[in-house]
């Protein structure tokens, strides 16, 4: 991997000055270059300083990650859209320095910057010389943040467990939240989700087996993550305590991100629009404990199904089993099952980098931004 080397050029080509901390830590390289914005006509977008530490929130879906992701963006000082989505493609189609021109012509590919109010002009300003795919994402986050008077980002992507090294190459200190809700619930949740909200990978869980091995595989990757970051940048959550008590879950996530807890995180019932989102009616509501229940909306053979595959992880998460022999770890055919589901995970990604890679990404992505003015152009132009 060559990412130390890029970025030690890169903060040593910054008005020719060099700062030895960039020898050794590729993350304070990363923060010297991004906090070095020039001035430029947009600059007066961006009064707000933004932090190069960015706040991933991690979880499986129907983990809670949602309703985390709304409490915290209530914080005045920071900002996490709603899921991005376009993080793996861009990565995909840049590597080593950026070229700024062409980066910005794929940004105005993304139906997610329309949607957040963002424009490629808004994210060329402070693209650096010799800033990686990774500046200029985080440039994209940056532009929303600013916009919104903000000085921290962060992303809820509940896909991107499934690009977890990817992510954390791409932001070298990033921090990490990870909210775990028992399995069971979760699964029964995402089965009665209605069709078409999220994006059906070849993956995509139709069985209480299948989200099983979506929960075990996803829950354990975020975890070796976490080993591997460390205390410092990784947090796990339980979704059951968070909802029992929001201000101290809330208050843990605050002190990971180093930013002061604010009471009016909580206060989000009533102040998220829905539109468009039968799955999170939910958000109706304050955060309630008890609001799905598989000991008494799951029938004994759905619930021994999740245990025979995910049982050990569940009890290694705190949650205590139906049947506490299905704790010892998967049986032969439950390791075909996860087996079927890694290899389908897998194919989907490398078929994803390949298409990002070609020039068909383009042909299936026309522009709907100018990447220089801002404007908007008509979807079907």
């Amino acid at each position: 991997m060559h990412v130390v080397p890029r970025v030690r050029r890169a903060a040593r080509e910054h008005d020719g000055h060099h700062d030895d901390r960039c020898d050794d830590d590729p993350a304070a390289a990363h923060r010297l270059r991004v906090a070095a914005v020039p001035a430029a006509p947009l600059c007066l977008l961006y009064r707000t300083v933004v932090s190069a530490s960015p706040l991933f929130v991690l979880g499986v879906r129907r983990s809670g990650t949602t309703m985390l992701r709304v409490m915290l963006d209530r914080h005045s000082q920071l900002a996490i859209p709603d899921e991005s989505y376009f993080i793996p493609q861009i990565a995909a189609r840049h590597r080593g320095r950026l070229d700024h021109d062409a980066f910005c012509d794929d940004l105005a590919r993304v139906h997610t910057l329309v949607d957040w109010g963002v424009s490629p002009s808004q994210v060329r300003v402070q693209l650096q010389p010799g800033a990686t795919v990774g500046d200029g994402i985080a440039a994209v986050f940056h532009a929303y943040a600013a916009h919104h008077g903000k000085s921290t980002w962060g992303d809820k992507t509940p896909m991107y467990m499934q690009y977890l090294p990817l992510i954390d190459r791409l932001f070298p200190d990033a921090r990490y939240v990870h909210i775990v809700r028992d399995g069971r619930d979760a699964a029964l949740s995402f089965l009665a989700m209605p069709t078409g909200v999220v994006t059906e990978t070849w993956a995509h869980p139709r069985s209480i087996g299948g989200v099983a091995c979506q929960w075990r595989s996803e829950v354990l990757a975020a975890q070796a993550l976490g080993r591997r970051v460390g205390d410092e940048r990784y947090l796990e959550l339980r979704y059951e305590q968070l909802v029992a008590d929001p201000p101290a879950g809330l208050q843990a996530v605050c002190r990971l991100a180093g930013l002061d807890y604010e009471p009016s995180m909580v206060d989000y019932a009533g102040n998220v629009d829905l539109t468009g989102k039968p799955h999170l009616t939910g958000l109706e509501r304050p955060p309630t404990p008890g609001l799905r229940d598989w000991r008494s909306g799951a029938t004994t053979k759905q619930v021994g199904e999740f245990e025979s595959i995910a049982g050990d992880v569940l009890a290694t998460c705190g949650y205590p089993l139906a049947d506490p022999a299905l704790g010892s770890g998967p049986n032969a055919r439950a390791r075909l099952a996860l087996a079927s589901y890694r290899a389908r995970a897998s194919a989907w990604r490398t078929t994803a980098w390949l298409l990002a890679r070609s020039p068909i990404w383009r042909r299936r992505h026309p522009p709907i931004q100018s990447n220089t003015t801002g404007v908007v152009r008509s979807r079907n132009q």
